[in-house]
């Protein structure tokens, strides 16, 4: 999808690998765009992330499986990097609580954060969902 050996694409595998934090945008029944802030993992070559049962997210990739995620840039129009993709519930994905790269990532944040631990998460956060990058954009 994006070639490593440019300085773009060692760009965007870093912000993969590292960042926190990537907005993935989902579309309502009437059209309206719904972002969301999501934790996320890159995981062979594609994003996995969990959500609550019952959230717009969930309720948009059902009929509309069609996603856009993005990084936050540079805030000077910067180190911009936009995804477009298709997004499903994976049952197959293990829950974020037996996840353990997963759990290496994000396992600090849960408690100090959330203030809750991996395994009350992967309660909560129940549902896995896989997105499948087609298209990538940015500079």
């Amino acid at each position: 999808m994006f070639d490593v050996s440019t300085e773009f694409g060692a760009r965007v595998v870093h912000r993969l690998q590292n960042d926190y934090i990537i907005w993935l945008t989902t579309v309502r029944a009437d059209g309206t765009p719904q972002p969301s802030p999501i934790w996320f993992l890159w995981a062979d070559e594609t994003i996995i992330f969990y959500s609550k049962p019952d959230t717009p997210k969930i309720r948009n990739i059902t009929p509309n499986p069609r996603v856009a995620l993005n990084f936050d840039g540079d805030g000077q129009g910067g180190n911009i990097v936009v995804f477009t993709g298709e997004a499903a519930i994976d049952q197959q994905i293990p829950p974020a609580n037996q996840f353990s790269v997963y759990l290496t990532k994000y396992g600090e944040g849960m408690t100090t954060r959330l203030g809750m631990s991996p395994a009350q998460l992967a309660q909560i956060y129940a549902i896995p969902v896989r997105v499948t990058l087609l298209r990538i954009r940015g500079h």
